[in-house]
């Protein structure tokens, strides 16, 4: 999961000699001269074009942290490294602080503690996700990334796409066929939480969450995201309009 950096030997979309990552064939979205604070300009796309990512840490029995990365529209490419940027491709990297610790081409990584450089051995994590051309998938001028604590618990939370920080509760659903994945239940979340809402469905439709006035695209075969802020309680369903689908309750207390 850890990759080298070099990019020689790439048959496929790699860079013409003489070039620059940015330069490369095939590129999508737009080249931006802002960075993400490491030295890798951003390549903006659209909110609907992006991909989505997920972060959680598990305390490793021996040492450390046993890392994983949910990703949603994206698919790792360890083969085309340095090559062109391509929709929904590329890799991973890991910061703990802000500081560079590895680049991933999977879902998993090991953190030793000997990375963790604050007290106690805690510090902050975060993860975001980088193209082929190693320029980092952006949106609206911002990374797409999520940051997680590094404490002695299970720790998870969620970078929406499009919007870089932190949930304190995601949800993820998938429709196919009329048929709803999980089952439609309630979601308890406390008030003033902030909520990430990550729905695939196999038709295109509409979500709606009622009582928020909350509104959604669900193109068909994407996954689209919704991010709310419980502020004020009660039972709200949250469902499909043209499928008039349940999906789920949100119990706010």
């Amino acid at each position: 999961m850890l990759g080298a950096g070099g990019c020689g030997g790439r048959a496929t979309t790699h860079h013409k000699p003489g070039t620059g990552h940015e330069q490369a064939e095939g590129a999508v979205g737009r080249l931006l001269a802002a960075e993400d604070g490491t030295g890798h300009r951003l390549r903006q796309v659209d909110a609907a074009d992006a991909p989505g990512l997920t972060l959680s840490a598990r305390p490793d029995s021996e040492d450390g942290w046993n890392v994983h990365l949910s990703v949603s529209d994206f698919r790792f490419t360890p083969d085309s490294v340095g090559g062109a940027a391509l929709p929904g491709r590329g890799h991973a990297r890991l910061f703990v602080d802000g500081r560079p610790v590895a680049r991933l081409y999977g879902p998993w990584y090991h953190l030793p503690a000997a990375l963790v450089r604050g007290a106690d051995g805690k510090g902050s994590l975060t993860a975001g996700l980088y193209a082929d051309d190693h320029t980092a998938w952006a949106v609206d001028g911002k990374p797409i990334r999520a940051t997680i604590p590094l404490t002695t618990g299970t720790t998870g939370t969620t970078g929406a796409t499009g919007s870089p920080g932190t949930a304190d509760r995601s949800v993820d659903i998938e429709v196919t066929e009329g048929a709803v994945r999980p089952a439609p239940g309630r979601t308890e979340v406390k008030k003033g939480d902030r909520i990430v809402l990550r729905v695939r469905s196999d038709r295109a439709d509409t979500l709606h969450v009622h009582g928020y006035d909350k509104e959604l695209r669900l193109p068909a075969g994407r996954t689209a995201t919704l991010t709310l802020t419980a502020d004020r309680t009660g039972l709200f369903e949250v469902e499909t309009h043209e499928s008039g689908l349940l999906l789920t309750q949100l119990v706010v207390r």
